[in-house]
């Protein structure tokens, strides 16, 4: 069976762009969007809404147009791959 990785993002930013450079001089910017979903919940009668809080990492010139032009609460749409990072508590 064949793999395929895609995600489209529409959501609002949560902080400004935090554009920095690689020691190779490629741009990486670390922006946060929120992305709201809403229905009807029929038992409850009434609308809810819920927000999930996305962190995403653009590379390239795409990372430099951010942190060019986006700012904290700007609607933005986001084209790209999924991928999971995991690490290991220190403590534990």
């Amino acid at each position: 069976m064949a793999s395929y990785n895609k995600v489209i993002l529409m959501g609002n930013l949560t902080r400004n762009p935090e554009v920095k450079y690689t020691q190779g001089g490629s741009a990486v910017a670390e922006i946060g969007m929120a992305v709201n979903r809403t229905w009807f919940d029929k038992k409850a009668n009434e609308r809810k809404e819920e927000t999930t809080f996305i962190d995403v990492t653009l590379w390239g010139r795409d990372a430099e147009v951010a942190g060019e032009y986006l700012t904290k609460g700007r609607p933005v749409m986001i084209e790209g791959r999924l991928q999971l990072d995991s690490w290991d508590d220190k403590e534990s």
